[in-house]
């Protein structure tokens, strides 16, 4: 997958944009919940730590599936791209520094979800780093129902009522991979995201471990205030854009009312590779 760099923003965008398929074919029996360590791994400076503090759930391969969540199957054709994805993103990040990522989308229904998912597998397969997903969707928290599991507890129990995130940090049987996501949601939710709590959470989440990806899942742009009250907390964002569907003006208005410099790229979701992204609603 080839992202559309920050730094060209609009100017570029059909000819450099390209994407993701979410149309997902997957063999349940293909499906490794967790890839435990081999001696190839050890040999190849693979470090995966134990999660002996955390919760632990065990994730539901049919859920995955039908979520469109396959960045576990390693026979999925998808998977390429996510690595491409992968790819770019640590290139990117390692050459400008910081390890905060936000992944939103111009409006609602475009896959934002799926991408902040199956990226953070991705990422969390790389030999040299640890992920930790944050969703922070907290009006509509979905990355648990998603990835199949329950969960009573997220970012809001944090913020409001002081539960430690010891509490809330949710390993689901993935190597180097860590959730937090679920909990009550709530509708005044910008007011907390750009609280000083948040941003002393998300500093502690970036220099706690300076070999981890935080990823945050966050609100569509243009659905609220969410998302441009928490964009100035992270180090960098991507925006998913679904093919054929997302009006240029709400991309190019997206864009602009971000913070300059911040934006790794564009992810073009449900891409058949048949044609480019179209201008035709510009």
């Amino acid at each position: 997958m080839n992202m559309m760099s920050g730094e060209n923003r609009i100017d570029k965008l059909h000819e450099k944009m390209t994407g993701l398929s979410s149309s997902v074919e997957i063999d349940d029996n293909s499906q490794e919940i967790c890839d435990a360590s081999s001696p190839e791994k050890s040999k190849s400076g693979w470090f995966s730590p134990q999660y002996t503090v955390s919760p632990t759930v065990t994730l539901n391969p049919a859920t995955l599936k039908s979520n469109r969540c396959i960045a576990l199957d390693s026979q999925a054709p998808e998977l390429d791209a996510y690595r491409v994805l992968r790819t770019q993103i640590l290139q990117k990040t390692r050459d400008g520094g910081g390890n905060t990522i936000m992944i939103t989308s111009a409006v609602p229904g475009e896959g934002k979800t799926v991408t902040a998912i199956n990226l953070s597998i991705t990422l969390a397969r790389e030999f040299q780093q640890t992920v930790l997903l944050v969703d922070c969707d907290l009006r509509n928290q979905m990355v648990h129902r998603y990835m199949g599991y329950e969960s009573t507890g997220g970012v809001i129990d944090y913020l409001l009522n002081d539960r430690p995130m010891s509490e809330l940090i949710i390993w689901p049987g993935v190597e180097k991979l860590t959730v937090v996501s679920g909990g009550r949601n709530m509708t005044e939710s910008s007011e907390l995201l750009g609280s000083e709590r948040m941003q002393n959470l998300v500093e502690d989440l970036r220099s706690r471990y300076p070999s981890r990806y935080v990823i945050f899942d966050m609100p569509a742009v243009l659905d609220g205030a969410d998302a441009l009250a928490f964009a100035p907390l992270v180090d960098h964002i991507v925006i998913t854009v679904r093919e054929g569907t997302t009006p240029y003006e709400q991309i190019k208005q997206t864009i602009e009312l971000l913070p300059p410099g911040k934006l790794l790229g564009l992810v073009l979701n449900r891409h058949t590779g048949s044609k480019p992204f179209d201008q035709k609603n510009k």
